[in-house]
C-alpha cells in the first residue's frame, strides 16, 4: 500500500468528467487500498480517484457519525440522487467544508440534506446508502469530483474571488501541482 500524491485545483484530471470503471480487477483493488491509505493519512473523509490522478468513476469514504456508526466504503460507478436544496445562505459553522484538492481552506456551501447513493463495491455487488446531514454532504462532494466539479466551483461570487486569490498566491490553478500527506512541500 502507498500514500498517493493528491492533485490540486488546476490539474486537468480534476476538471473533467471521469470514465466508468469497466471491470474490477487487482489494479482497481490496489488503487482503492492506496486511496484509503491516502485518505486516512491526509486526513480526509472521502477521496475520489481523479484526486489521485486516475480519471475513473470511483471514490472512497470514511466517517463516523454522532451515534458512533462508522460509514466506510468504496463507490464504483456510483449514481446519486439528492433531496431538493433548501434555499438560503449556508451557515458558516454548520455548512463549511474543505477539500483535499484545495487544501487548508474551508468555505460554507449549501448542500442537500439527504442523498441516496447507488454503487458497486469491490466484489461487484450493488449496494445503496441513504445518507443524511454530513454523510449526504460527503457523498455529494465526492460524487462532484467524478463530474469534474470541485466544491469551490459551487461557491458564490464573493467566495470565488477569495478562492482565486488563494490559488494565485499559492501557485495553484495549473497542471502538475500536488501534495502528498505526510510530506511538507507541494510538488509541481
Amino acid at each position: 500500500m502507498a500514500v498517493l500524491p493528491i492533485r490540486i485545483t488546476g490539474d486537468p484530471v480534476l476538471h473533467a468528467p471521469a470514465s466508468p470503471v469497466d471491470r474490477i480487477d487487482d489494479e482497481i483493488r490496489t488503487l482503492v487500498r492506496d486511496m484509503f491509505e491516502t485518505m486516512d493519512a491526509a486526513p480526509g473523509v472521502g477521496l475520489a480517484a481523479p484526486q489521485v490522478g486516475v480519471p475513473l468513476r470511483l471514490f472512497t469514504y470514511g466517517w463516523t457519525d454522532e451515534g458512533e456508526r462508522e460509514w466506510r466504503g468504496v463507490a464504483v460507478n456510483p449514481e446519486l440522487w439528492i433531496s431538493p436544496l433548501v434555499p438560503g445562505m449556508p451557515d458558516e459553522d454548520d455548512e463549511s467544508e474543505g477539500c483535499l484538492s484545495f487544501p487548508g481552506e474551508r468555505f460554507a456551501l449549501r448542500r442537500a440534506e439527504r442523498a441516496i447513493l447507488r454503487a458497486t463495491d469491490l466484489e461487484g455487488e450493488p449496494y445503496e446508502i441513504v445518507g443524511d446531514g454530513w454523510l449526504a454532504r460527503i457523498l455529494q462532494h465526492e460524487y462532484d469530483h467524478l463530474d469534474g466539479v470541485l466544491y469551490v466551483d459551487r461557491l458564490d461570487d464573493h467566495d470565488q474571488r477569495i478562492v482565486q486569490k488563494i490559488a494565485k498566491k499559492r501557485g495553484w490553478g495549473r497542471p502538475g501541482v500536488s501534495w502528498t500527506p505526510g510530506e511538507e512541500h507541494l510538488e509541481g
